[in-house]
């Protein structure tokens, strides 16, 4: 019997281990090492993160503020996604040159290609400065004036606290409210392209097989960190050297298996975890339909045109993804969450509250809360509607619009600031919008505002539409515009921006573009933001003294933060799982799954001859296992966009994998996780070595790798010891 209780006992603590959790990794000791070391993890939480020593958490660095990366050299080279990459792969392309279509390769380091505006952040240190930043705020009972000390407070902590002159103080909000961290960090702003496979294996399967497993795409990029001669971050020269970072990863030759232990090291962007019932319904019933429908009239769009013109492939490759990649995921999220039932569990789940609250005696506090959330996104709904639309058509999809919008903006700030404000406002819109100039296509972008007017006029909640969309004909007003509006091409935008301050607002408001903004902005922004903006700032504090009661009220429980592009750690197992009714996944992927879904030519399906020629003579040097090559495998990390990029680390310390995507049916654990169709992609770490060495002949940098050999050196280790 009392086998069988601690059998039990340890297979609740794993089971638990495995359901999701984005833990702060300066306090994972205590019941979070505990669970590791349950789940197979042989090295200690010091390993991961110590203020003191190197540790694994200065092998991670934020990637361009929206990815991870790690450091796998003592010369800074650095891996990532080849789509957290993209961009800058994509900038150094054209027609001649194209790494996009061919890939790139540094062989030298003197090869290696400098990104303008490309940073890399590493986490020096974490505190929690909860007390300072809430100081002053216990008496106040408006919300508004609460959230305006505490940025005041914010902000003079940001700048008083202690750092070093070239690093930066950042304070980040948990809990919604009830907890604040200072972050210390460092950024690197000299950063070069290093190494980058052919879009064939880096987005192998593209849109078709984005959110899906099986995957077979080797998504990954290299670059490398620079620095000054004192190794401190400075802008890119020619001096510079390659940055000597404090801790590198390990990279294991030995593969996973099913079970093993991973860890997943980075920078979740968000989660909102601890919405109410309420506010899921919301999104699965009105937020997501109208925002998946406005981006897939979009796609079809730009899809249809890069099919058939290769210079608009190249234009639009890294807008296409963007779009694709969140119009994928609102769909697999809104199926997931109908799937899990999650609505109706945690309908359960706040039933168990309530009476909680009344067990507690706090009625007084929390007895309204559920109550109030449903009051206020009731009231809230056609707002929250409206404001998908106008961000979704106008603000990122249309790109005539979005940039129309920026003029309105600058007309504003006229308005509220005055002509010095003004004139500078529109010397940096002229230079910023260069770049932006050189991927816009005014006949795709036509087509695109013509579906997407249509969608506007017909499907936003009619009370906020500008009178001009009462009955208005799509075609021809994208016509009338794409015809006449300076805003199609940077000769024009300059010459709308031209003269004193008096011709150019005259010019603007004479510019059927600026103009058709102009109505769309106004009635937004005087009718839906700001009544939106209140009732959210409700919502906002209903949320806080939730998740308030939440911690105050489960104290048997550990509740994690919700993912706020801060340093995470993740924990799990590689692990398969079955999606539906007589269908069961496996974990591993191989190289033979490539050519299963190899078409010649095909826009997401095509290899390259050198790969298939590899496969076809099994030449997989010492990167294969028993005559295949690994290609990805599938976990229960819990991740989120902003870990694309992040290591998969093993029980040791060691890089086995690049996490990059999630399975579709488990979309929704940005929501509501699911552990029993949550899954996080990784690519296998040997496939990435396998394509550097064998494929792209890249020795120079295979040969900065420190590569390891943990469980043989394990079986090694046994063999030894029963020999004795």
């Amino acid at each position: 019997m009392k086998f069988l209780k601690l059998f039990l006992l340890l297979f609740v603590i794993q089971l638990q281990a495995q359901q999701g959790g984005m833990w702060i990794p300066s306090l994972l000791k205590g019941m979070n090492e505990t669970e590791m070391k349950n789940l197979g993890m042989k090295m200690s939480v010091k390993d991961i993160y110590d203020v003191n020593q190197s540790s694994m958490k200065d092998a991670v660095p934020h990637f361009n503020g929206g990815c991870t990366s790690e450091v796998i050299s003592p010369k800074g080279l650095i891996l990532t996604n080849h789509h957290c990459g993209f961009s800058q792969i994509q900038s150094h392309s054209t027609v001649d040159h194209d790494y996009l279509t061919d890939g790139f390769w540094a062989y030298k380091m003197e090869e290696e290609l400098p990104n303008e505006g490309l940073t890399v952040t590493f986490m020096v240190k974490i505190e929690d400065v909860t007390t300072l930043v809430l100081d002053g705020t216990a008496s106040m009972s408006n919300e508004a004036e609460k959230q305006k000390k505490i940025q005041e407070n914010i902000t003079a902590l940001s700048s008083s606290l202690p750092k070093e002159s070239w690093q930066e103080n950042k304070i980040r909000t948990f809990y919604e409210g009830n907890q604040y961290m200072l972050f210390v960090t460092e950024t690197f702003t000299d950063v070069r392209l290093v190494g980058a496979p052919p879009s064939s294996i880096g987005k192998f399967g593209s849109d078709t097989d984005n959110w899906v497993w099986p995957r077979h795409t080797g998504d990954f990029s290299l670059f490398r960190i620079y620095a000054d001669k004192n190794n401190r971050p400075a802008a890119y020269s020619k001096d510079n050297v390659p940055y000597t970072p404090k801790h590198f990863l390990p990279i294991s030759l030995d593969g996973v298996a099913e079970d093993d232990f991973t860890l997943v090291f980075g920078y979740p962007g968000k989660t909102s975890e601890y919405l109410p019932s309420v506010a899921i319904e919301q999104i699965v019933n009105e937020l997501n339909p109208a925002k998946i429908e406005i981006r897939d009239k979009a796609l079809k769009v730009a899809d249809g045109f890069m099919r058939k013109d290769n210079a608009i492939k190249i234009q639009y490759a890294s807008k296409y993804a963007s779009i694709a990649n969140y119009w994928k995921k609102w769909i697999g999220e809104t199926q997931g969450l109908k799937k899990s039932n999650a609505v109706a569990v945690k309908r359960e789940t706040e039933k168990a509250f309530q009476q909680k609250i009344v067990k507690a005696g706090k009625e007084k506090e929390y007895g309204t809360l559920l109550a109030d959330f449903d009051k206020n996104y009731a009231e809230i709904a056609p707002y929250a509607v409206s404001r998908e639309y106008f961000t979704e058509v106008v603000l990122r999809n249309t790109e005539l619009l979005s940039t129309g919008y920026k003029l309105y903006q600058l007309e504003q700030v006229f308005k509220a600031k005055g002509e010095q404000s003004f004139t500078d406002r529109k010397n940096n819109l002229i230079t910023a919008l260069a770049d932006f100039y050189k991927n816009f296509n005014a006949t795709v972008d036509e087509k695109v505002f013509e579906q997407l007017i249509e969608l506007y006029a017909t499907k936003s909640p009619k009370q906020f539409l500008p009178q001009s969309l009462a009955k208005v004909n799509a075609k021809n007003l994208a016509s009338e515009i794409y015809t006449k509006s300076k805003l199609q091409n940077y000769a024009g935008l300059k010459q709308l921006l031209s003269g004193d301050t008096r011709t150019v607002l005259t010019n603007l408001n004479n510019d059927p573009g600026f103009l058709f903004v102009k109505e769309l902005a106004d009635k937004y922004l005087k009718e839906v933001a700001p009544k939106y903006d209140e009732i959210n700032l409700t919502i906002t504090a209903l949320q806080r003294t939730y998740m308030k009661a939440q911690l105050e009220l489960n104290t048997e429980s550990r509740i994690f933060p919700d993912a706020n592009s801060t340093l995470r750690v993740t924990y799990g197992k590689v692990k398969g799982y079955e999606p539906k009714d007589a269908t069961v996944y496996t974990p591993i992927t191989y190289l033979d799954g490539v050519m299963e879904k190899y078409i010649p030519g095909d826009y997401e399906f095509d290899v390259p001859k050198k790969l298939v020629d590899l496969y076809n003579t099994k030449d997989y040097g010492p990167y294969g296992v028993n005559g295949k090559m690994p290609v990805c495998f599938i976990g229960t990390n819990h991740t989120t966009g902003g870990n694309s990029g992040s290591p998969a680390i093993d029980a040791q310390g060691n890089l086995v994998g690049l996490n990059f995507d999630r399975v579709w049916e488990g979309t929704m654990s940005d929501l509501y996780y699911d552990p029993s169709i949550c899954r996080n992609i990784m690519v296998d770490v040997r496939y990435i070595l396998f394509i550097m060495d064998k494929y792209a002949g890249a020795t120079n940098l295979i040969s900065e790798l420190k590569l390891v050999h943990p469980k043989k050196s394990k079986s090694l280790k046994k063999k030894n010891l029963k020999q004795k």
